[in-house]
């Protein structure tokens, strides 16, 4: 990492890429923990507003739909107007949403507030990817990309037990509050850290706009900016069956023990992280990043397939589990690469901002889908289903053409 701070100084002591990579990274530990907010605090919410499963449920959907519909826009914003002020406000608005669900006692104002949240969560990703493309030098772009990733799944790990810990002290309005407080910090940071005026792209594209027409709608429709966003959306489905419905697959399966269950879901988590760690190192390494994902997915599909078929031991189990686990974190480094590739210079804003609906997207449909297999009696065909998911990721980052065509 130390090649990340030999960028030479500007007028104005702009950030030093290392500064970026901090406070970009900030951000996407506040998007994850934004994310998570809800899940450790339902029993409190729920209780003390006395509604159904299904209408608390309302704010999380209302959250993932205006994210999904709105995402894509903001990506565009970005490449217009700048990425590091956009992020700004994402993150004041997540952070004022939550602040003002713990003060405001009404349910449908709570719901309202993750709607605004979901506005706000719409800048992280085009925005994130757009400022490490811009000011991270080429051979540490994949690192950075890595480093930004765990940074997200860090977020996700820590909001639970510290949520629960305000919980205990100032009540679930108490630990919105906090969350609140935390983002408003990270984004004063993110304010505080200037851009680069001459910051030099990483790496120049053979299809870099030369006319402004890759702003066009054109290039996201083009093949291998769709082929993402497919493949973004069966990484989601494969990471959804696993991280939500195993746990409850295992047991109806092959009668495993809720606490051996969850202590093989925690080794998929934790060996997820640290492949997106050794994916970043990966990365640096090779140029062929489409393989990378393709056997990292490979071994995904096999892990799944296995547990589908076997009813393993607890230790075998958790060793499965934690295969998958680390074979799905290693390729997101070169997954970030592959988009990147793809992407002509000045677009990385409504590029990544539209491929990466595609968690969205899958957030919405796996439920569904694993939902009714759960329902039906049939908890072997979550693990086929996952495994299948796998299979067809395969094939589209396989099939990717080198770069999208140009806009006519």
């Amino acid at each position: 990492m130390t090649q990340l701070t030999d960028a030479p100084p500007t007028r104005g002591a702009p950030a030093s890429p290392l500064r970026m990579i901090g406070v970009v990274c900030a951000a996407h530990f506040m998007s994850h923990y934004f994310i998570i907010i809800l899940a450790p605090l339902l029993p409190f919410v729920r209780a003390e507003y006395n509604v159904s499963y299904t209408e608390i449920g309302l704010a999380l959907t209302t959250f993932n739909i205006v994210s999904t519909l709105l995402q894509t826009p903001a990506g565009f914003l970005i490449d217009r107007l700048g990425a590091r002020l956009l992020l700004v406000a994402g993150l004041v608005l997540g952070s004022m949403a939550f602040l003002l669900a713990g003060f405001v006692n009404s349910f449908w104002f709570l719901v309202a507030m993750f709607a605004l949240a979901g506005i706000g969560n719409t800048v992280y990703h085009p925005a994130d990817y757009a400022l490490l493309s811009r000011h991270v030098p080429a051979q540490r772009i994949g690192q950075a990309f890595s480093i930004h990733t765990f940074s997200g799944v860090l977020g996700s790990a820590v909001a639970p037990p510290t949520l629960l810990l305000m919980q205990s002290a100032w009540g679930w309005r108490g630990a919105f509050i906090g969350a609140g407080i935390m983002g408003l910090v990270v984004a004063l940071a993110v304010l505080m850290v200037r851009e680069q005026a001459s910051a030099t792209p990483a790496t120049p594209k053979p299809g870099a706009a030369r006319d402004g027409k890759s702003a066009s709608w054109d290039l996201l429709l083009s093949p291998p900016i769709l082929l993402n966003l497919v493949f973004f959306i069966l990484i989601a489905v494969m990471n959804s069956g696993m991280s939500n419905y195993s746990v409850v697959a295992l047991g109806a399966l092959y009668g495993t023990p809720v606490t051996i269950a969850n202590t093989a879901l925690t080794a998929m988590l934790t060996l997820s992280a640290i492949g997106v760690l050794a994916g970043g190192l990966l990365v640096t390494r090779t140029a062929l990043h489409s393989t990378v994902a393709a056997l990292g997915i490979a071994g995904a599909a096999v892990a799944a397939a296995l547990i589908a078929t076997f009813d393993f031991g607890t230790l075998l189990l958790i060793a499965v589990m934690a295969a998958q686990g680390f074979s799905t974190g290693i390729i997101a480094p070169s997954r970030d690469m592959i988009v990147r590739d793809a992407t002509p210079e000045g677009s990385f804003g409504k590029v990544f901002g539209f491929v990466t609906t595609g968690f969205n997207l899958g957030g919405i449909v796996a439920p569904v889908i694993f939902g009714a297999l759960m329902d039906a009696g049939n908890p072997r065909l979550v693990f086929v289903v996952v495994a299948a998911a796998a299979l067809i990721a395969i094939l589209t980052v396989t099939t990717l053409p080198k770069r999208p065509r140009e806009a006519a």
